[in-house]
């Protein structure tokens, strides 16, 4: 998996001056794009869209200062339909205007990444392949920062703002295991150009009832195969350690790609929280 992942970064590396054929990184990696762009995320820690914007600043950089590119010339070079944009974008990348890197003799530089397996012990990974009929996540949803490290306080919010009320009818739909409380996260990273680290973040119960319409969000899940990850430890340092796990070294290991839905986990008594109950949840598939 972490060869044809760097195949696809040799892919991006040589058409950093056109339009990336997404598809054809689909057959360089031998997997979904929807797989290979969660899988950059979780070993890069930034999105696919963040990664290629970078290079290519990185690689204007170098034409303004060294080739004697004009300002026009990079923008149109790197796909920018305006200098305004472009400047805009190379500003808010290096701090200064794209005009005044060669006045300021400045350079700034975003090396090409590429991947290596390391295994490193110390967490046990409990899991099992289950498959699951349709079900619906019912519940109330934000967009919000994705975060490695740490609670998330826009999540924090997100739960804080759910009436008793309205926590009592979300438990009234919990018909399908865990019958309690779960966080769902979806829609990552935005449209593909423009990407800026956040998802669509859901609390919210599993039920397969009929739901009152406006009264909450409604996520349908079709019928899965799902990877069910559990652990047990200081909250929400273990949780966080065995997401990091199943990125960088369960996934890139296995015989299983992600197929695009929600992820999904939820926590068990958190009055202790040097010991919480975990699960992570990832819908798969065997790969090709």
């Amino acid at each position: 998996m972490l060869k044809s992942m760097n195949e696809a970064l040799e892919y991006i590396e040589d058409h950093l001056n056109e339009e990336i054929d997404y598809k054809e990184l689909e057959k360089i990696s031998g997997t979904s794009l929807y797989h290979f762009r969660r899988m950059f995320t979780f070993l890069s820690g930034m999105t696919l869209g963040e990664y290629i914007r970078n290079r290519r600043f990185s690689n204007a950089t170098f034409d303004l200062l060294n080739e004697g590119m004009s300002v026009t010339e990079a923008a149109f070079k790197y796909g920018y339909e305006s200098v305004d944009g472009f400047s805009r974008a190379f500003k808010d990348w290096s701090g200064i205007n794209p005009s005044k890197v060669k006045i300021e003799n400045t350079l700034k530089a975003f090396p090409k990444l590429s991947f290596q397996l390391t295994i490193q012990g110390g967490i046990d990974m409990d899991y099992k392949i289950m498959k699951k009929e349709p079900f619906k996540i019912v519940g109330v949803k934000k967009r919000v920062p994705i975060q490695f490290e740490g609670e998330n306080e826009e999540i924090l919010k997100l739960a804080r703002s759910i009436s008793p009320e309205q926590r009592e009818k979300l438990n009234n739909y919990a018909n399908v295991e865990p019958y309690q409380v779960v966080n769902a996260s979806y829609n990552f990273e935005g449209d593909m150009q423009e990407e800026q680290g956040s998802l669509d973040h859901m609390i919210g119960v599993l039920t397969t009832k009929e739901v009152d319409e406006g009264e909450f969000e409604v996520v349908e899940v079709p019928a899965l195969n799902w990877a069910i990850f559990s652990s047990k430890g200081e909250f929400p340092k273990v949780m966080q350690d065995t997401w990091a796990k199943i990125a960088s070294e369960w996934l890139p290991s296995s015989d299983y790609e992600l197929v695009e839905a929600p992820n999904i986990s939820f926590t068990g008594d958190l009055s202790d929280r040097s010991n919480v109950y975990s699960e992570i949840w990832y819908a798969v598939k065997k790969k090709r």
